[in-house]
């Protein structure tokens, strides 16, 4: 199931969008937003996949919020202008719907989104291999394998389509193509926790707990998702005394 978003500053538009994703057997409606900073908000709170956004919004437009993200999810553009077609494929957009769009145009958007997806989760499968004998996982990169200790991961940071894997001992992070979720399957449930859209850590290497943020044993300061912040109460309650 694919996790998307509808994003339109138009009552019509909007209701005809969720009309047509409600349709579509592979799509899951996570949300609709009225403008990109409640799209923002969205992204911050839940697993989207894919955003079907409105180029022209006002106060900040589809194509601005794209650029300002730093891991956008797979975007497919919408607008009655066909001059913006050009910028759409520039950020690296799945497809370009000009209004006024019927179903069977969105379907054969709605198929190209899906192969893309598909591609790029059957890729992120592939990039990361367990080897529960000693504690380890290799990670494919530049094309070769690298072999990390589970416990030398500082935190893993997550863009776009890679991963960024912190480790003891070097300065520069692992970059992998995989993502977050596909990584958190491999890792050990009890000794790492997603805490943000964009961060694993490992539990033993937490100092400290804000309202908002976790500071980690190396003074890095990580962000704390809303969606993501009860985990973190359950593992405190767990380890801590009142």
């Amino acid at each position: 199931m694919i996790r998307v978003i509808a994003v339109d500053d138009e009552p019509l538009a909007l209701k005809q969008l969720e009309s047509y994703i409600s349709k579509v057997p592979f799509f899951q409606l996570v949300a609709s937003c009225r403008s990109a900073l409640e799209a923002r908000a969205v992204l911050e709170d839940k697993l989207v996949d894919a955003m079907f956004m409105d180029i022209n919004m006002p106060d900040l437009s589809g194509m601005e919020f794209v650029r300002m993200l730093a891991n956008p999810p797979l975007t497919v553009f919408t607008t009655a202008y066909s001059e913006y077609a050009i910028e759409g494929f520039k950020v690296d957009a799945v497809d370009y719907l000009l209004k006024p769009f019927g179903l069977a145009d969105f379907l054969k958007t709605a198929d190209r989104l899906k192969s893309r997806y598909e591609a790029l989760t059957s890729r992120s499968s592939g990039a990361v291999s367990s080897e529960p004998v000693d504690d380890a996982l290799f990670f494919r990169t530049d094309y070769k394998s690298v072999r990390v200790r589970i416990d030398e991961i500082r935190y893993v940071e997550s863009m776009s389509e890679y991963i960024k894997v912190y480790t003891d001992g070097n300065p520069n992070p692992l970059v992998v193509l995989l993502g977050l979720k596909h990584l958190i399957e491999k890792l050990p449930q009890e000794r790492f926790l997603r805490i943000h859209r964009s961060y694993i850590v490992p539990l033993a290497r937490i100092r400290e707990v804000g309202k908002s943020e976790v500071t980690m044993d190396d003074g890095t300061v990580l962000p704390v998702g809303d969606m993501y912040r009860q985990g973190l109460k359950d593992y405190l309650g767990k380890h801590s005394f009142e």
